[in-house]
């Protein structure tokens, strides 16, 4: 840590000394290209007047002539502006270039497997996973399976390693040791397009672009009818709220949901990855942001919705996942209990002292 704080101090030194040096030179500069633009006009009026005055000039060629000056001298100034804006630019260019030839670590294999016999089983196999120069895995040995028809749901604290694990199913992330299969195929024999198109992930930031309500839906299926998209609306439990909207379905957006709440960007998620139909639904922490009463209706609409699927949730609310048929607990990227609700306050101390931090007795009873 201090080596990265030492670091980070000699970099915002280095930034400070040259945003100093950039605007004392812009703040002598202006004031610099005054002073030679007035002695040039006045210049110009002193020897043009002897020359009107000897009657070798008019009048009009003296106005003429500061008018041209002018243009020229205010032409310098831009010059002059865009060298102290070409090393900025300059820098941008290169980060984005960076970023432009980046090769992408996680590519595709040269014969791709395809994952049709079976729908929607995962397996993790003694998966473990090391986030590149960390000192110690984010996850180790997990083994696990999630099937159709039953909720999955993942808790722990915080680094605990629960969104690490989700990740390794499409593939954002390769594991170090044992295999992710997804119907029976390892994710890394499959194509990416193959494998994301059995996956609904709604991440634990909801991301909205700008445009209609409608088209923010249907980035999870760019092909759905208006009654999809109104569908999976009401089973996230946004209806509502859009039909309350100026507009309904064509209310705009802007970037990044800004002009909704964080609940509705939550529903509107959810609402993209239900429209999608998909094998899998992964839900990271997605329900965080709404209140008891939505996250009940929300929760009751999905029982029903994605009967036939397989859905892995990871919440802080234990009254989220109590009715899960398999919960999974996480410590410090291992699985420190599995099993149903009463099954894990009886066998597992982390998730007894998660439930009693977040219910009472009676709750419980």
């Amino acid at each position: 840590i201090e080596r990265e704080q030492q670091r980070f101090a000699e970099a915002n030194y280095d930034l400070c000394q040259n945003a100093i040096r950039v605007n004392k030179l812009m703040a002598s500069l202006m004031p610099s290209m005054m002073l030679v633009m007035n002695f040039t006009i006045i210049a110009i009026i002193w020897f043009g007047s002897i020359r009107i005055d000897n009657g070798d000039m008019q009048v009009g060629s003296l106005m003429a002539f500061i008018q041209y000056a002018m243009q020229i001298m205010m032409s310098l100034v831009m010059v002059a502006m865009m060298f102290i804006m070409l090393p900025r630019a300059s820098a941008s260019a290169i980060r984005i270039n960076e970023v432009l030839e980046t090769n992408p670590q996680i590519k595709d294999p040269e014969e791709t497997l395809s994952a049709d016999k079976a729908q929607g089983i995962l397996e993790f196999k003694n998966v473990s996973f090391s986030f590149p120069g960390a000192e110690k895995p984010a996850i180790s040995n997990i083994s696990f399976t999630a099937r159709p028809g039953e909720t999955t749901a993942l808790i722990g604290g915080t680094g605990s390693g629960k969104t690490s694990l989700i990740n390794l199913i499409p593939r954002f992330y390769d594991v170090d040791e044992g295999s992710v299969l997804v119907d029976g195929v390892d994710v890394r024999e499959m194509s990416q397009k193959s494998l994301r198109a059995k996956i609904a992930l709604v991440p634990q930031k909801s991301v909205l672009f700008s445009g209609s309500i409608s088209d923010n839906i249907r980035y999870g299926k760019q092909d759905a009818s208006d009654e999809e998209v109104r569908r999976a609306a009401e089973i996230s439990q946004a209806i509502e709220f859009i039909s309350g909207m100026p507009g309904g379905f064509d209310a705009v957006i802007e970037q990044g949901g800004s002009n909704v709440s964080g609940g509705q960007k939550q529903r509107l998620s959810i609402a993209r990855a239900l429209v999608r139909r998909p094998e899998i639904y992964i839900f990271d922490d997605s329900f965080s942001a709404l209140d008891f009463k939505t996250d009940a209706r929300l929760r009751l609409a999905l029982r029903k919705e994605t009967a036939d699927a397989t859905v892995i949730v990871i919440a802080q609310r234990v009254t989220t996942l109590m009715d899960a048929g398999q919960i999974i607990v996480l410590e410090d990227g291992r699985i420190v209990g599995m099993g149903t609700h009463k099954e894990l306050l009886n066998s597992c101390d982390v998730y007894r002292e998660i439930v009693y931090s977040q219910l009472s007795e009676e709750e419980l009873a």
